[in-house]
């Protein structure tokens, strides 16, 4: 009997994988930067499964070239590159890896916190330079964090905030019905931004996210705020962003996510003084990204064998 064949399109190979070789006939990109698009196109004509990666546009083209897919699988949460829409008139399942880096993206985003108002990174780089002195920030308690998109890291990054003694507002598109448990009240957006010492930005890469940091926005900020981005670089206008640090509107910011992504070398932000950026590692731990790798590797088998998907964005599809 033919065995099931699935393209990946990363070069990422891990151990994890190679449970995919008992089962299936893999064709994997190895070559460096992304998968060409025609090539691509041509490994999916006569595929039963894509293992994507997010820097591949799943959109009404690639599908029309891969008329057997029976499900498609990124270890990811985001999908901001998937036609969710296109899939499901198709009925291909799409699967993420939802829940599964919660803790460890809360975990980078309250030590950027840390790192920012304690300024932690430049006393390191006091001592490498060979000068030994304080360097002061700020304490976080009894100051107010806000936080934009409260969900599950969200509510997990609130937690962190509430044992430091922080107060948390939080503005989501709609109230949590369980913001009281979680310590956090309900805010306008106006609201939060005119009153939090720091801002963390969570949500989810949308039309209506896209871009809702500008000027006027960094203009609402205390000029005493940190702002934190661990959501998506677009959310941010990055000239908008750079104009407020230059120019002392806020006091800091830190982002693991940036527009475009990577920086270049070049790039006016890289020149301040007043902003961390680390390169998107929200979930680069070895536990997470391991449990990621299993839960894509599931989903991938369960549409394989139609069966339903352990984590699905389309439930509509879902065998």
């Amino acid at each position: 009997m033919q065995r099931p064949k699935i393209v990946l399109s990363s070069r990422v190979w891990r151990k994890e994988h190679e449970v995919l070789l008992d089962y299936c006939e893999v064709q994997r990109w190895k070559g460096p930067g992304p998968i060409p698009r025609e090539l691509l196109l041509e490994w999916l004509a006569d595929a039963d499964g894509f293992f994507s990666s997010g820097n591949v546009n799943i959109d009404n083209e690639l599908l029309d070239a891969a008329p057997n897919l029976k499900v498609i699988a990124q270890s990811s949460v985001g999908y901001n590159n998937v036609d969710i829409d296109a899939c499901t008139k198709r009925g291909i399942p799409f699967g993420n890896t939802a829940g599964v880096p919660v803790e460890a993206v809360a975990n980078l985003v309250f030590g950027l916190l840390l790192t920012l108002t304690r300024r932690i990174h430049e006393g390191w780089e006091l001592v490498k330079n060979g000068e030994w002195k304080e360097v002061f920030g700020e304490d976080l308690y009894g100051k107010t964090l806000g936080i934009i998109g409260m969900g599950d890291i969200g509510s997990a990054v609130a937690k962190r905030a509430k044992v430091s003694g922080m107060n948390i507002i939080y503005h989501n598109r709609s109230r949590r019905e369980d913001d009281m448990e979680i310590g956090a009240t309900y805010v306008s957006f106006d609201r939060l931004l005119e009153v939090a010492d720091c801002v963390v930005v969570l949500a989810p890469l949308s039309e209506a996210t896209r871009g809702m940091f500008g000027e006027a926005e960094f203009a609402m900020m205390k000029n005493t705020a940190y702002f934190i981005n661990g959501a998506r670089g677009a959310i941010v206008q990055t000239g908008a962003l750079y104009e407020a640090l230059k120019n002392n509107q806020i006091a800091y910011a830190a982002l693991d996510v940036t527009d475009p992504e990577p920086l270049p070398k070049d790039h006016p932000l890289l020149s301040l003084s007043n902003i961390f950026i680390t390169p998107h590692i929200g979930s680069a731990t070895y536990d997470t990204r391991k449990r990621m790798t299993e839960v894509a590797i599931g989903n991938i088998l369960a549409g394989l064998e139609r069966k339903p998907l352990p984590v699905c964005v389309n439930q509509e599809a879902n065998y």
